[in-house]
């Protein structure tokens, strides 16, 4: 769990190309209301000026996630609750990495999940990867102390949530992909991947399965990895399989999906016709993580199909 301290407001995270920075209140001076429509909003590349003036008001709580990331789906829910429980003391700000990548830039996000806090503007670290709800509610207290402390103790002025949120109640996980995501939750990814190779052999179609496995089998991977070590060592060998395999999976859990596939196609080109089947193997693994009908999965596949062929 990540210790929030006033230590962490140093500038961590380049977040100047996005906005001018605000100004923090006077110290002693009241803290206004800030009227939102919700304590839950989706920001972009284009909006996220206006969320870091927010955060002038109440601590912002950033949520980098992507649709193919299964940990992400496990905790974004949580901080959804914890924040709503918080009655508009605070911000919950979701970004999609893949379609903002200048916002995933800014904060580099090397994996998801990533959430990190905004304190009139400076930016705060809070955690990576799926985390167990008690620490979720424990990181938030930490935040609101620390906002506290300089000066951050507004609320904001929030609309009525929208009619439809009772209703879209997620319907429960089957039993094996509910221990998939508790061992998740616990770190403990092996776990994960008994569980989900089990629900594979009950049903090889299970395409959530599917995802899951190839999800946590990175999670698993990149965990080990050192980000700096692994790209001087992929440099200093264009053609040792495993430094590009180590790279490339660094690179997809920071959502750079192109550049993942990019790497290692060119590492299959490259290869003797004998060499190859294990990048091809990880190629197959990693588009299913994707999703085969995302744009970047066709256009990897038709590349891969013209070097084999």
């Amino acid at each position: 769990m990540t210790d929030i301290s006033p230590a962490a407001l140093r500038g961590a995270v380049d977040l100047s190309t996005l906005r001018n920075r605000p100004t923090t209140p006077p110290a002693g001076a009241p803290a206004p209301a800030a009227g939102v429509a919700d304590v839950v909003v989706d920001a972009t590349d284009e909006t996220f000026g206006q969320i870091l003036e927010v955060s002038r008001t109440v601590p912002v709580v950033v949520d980098l996630w992507a649709e193919w990331c299964g940990p992400c789906k496990q905790l974004s829910p949580i901080i959804e609750k914890v924040t709503r429980e918080l009655g508009g003391k605070v911000l919950l700000a979701k970004v999609d990495v893949d379609a903002n990548p200048q916002l995933a830039q800014s904060f580099r996000a090397q994996s998801i999940p990533m959430v990190v806090a905004l304190i009139a503007g400076q930016p705060v670290p809070m955690f990576t990867g799926a985390v167990p709800e008690q620490q979720v509610r424990e990181v938030f207290a930490q935040l609101l102390q620390l906002a506290a402390q300089n000066g951050v103790t507004g609320s904001l002025d929030v609309g009525e949530a929208p009619a439809t949120e009772e209703a879209a109640e997620e319907p429960p996980l089957p039993p094996l992909h509910a221990e998939a995501f508790a061992a998740i939750e616990l770190g403990d990814y092996a776990a994960a991947i008994v569980a989900y190779e089990k629900a594979l052999a009950e049903n090889p179609r299970d395409e959530d399965a599917i995802a899951g496995l190839g999800q946590v089998r990175l999670l698993d991977r990149v965990q080990k990895l050192d980000l700096q070590d692994a790209r001087a060592a992929a440099a200093a060998g264009p053609l040792d399989v495993q430094a590009q395999f180590d790279v490339a999976d660094l690179d997809l859990a920071g959502g750079h999906v192109d550049d993942a596939f990019g790497r290692l196609l060119d590492l299959f080109a490259q290869l003797p016709s004998d060499q190859r089947t294990p990048v091809r193997e990880r190629l197959i693994e990693l588009f299913g993580l994707i999703g085969a009908a995302d744009p970047r999965v066709i256009a990897a596949r038709n590349r891969l199909s013209s070097l084999l062929f």
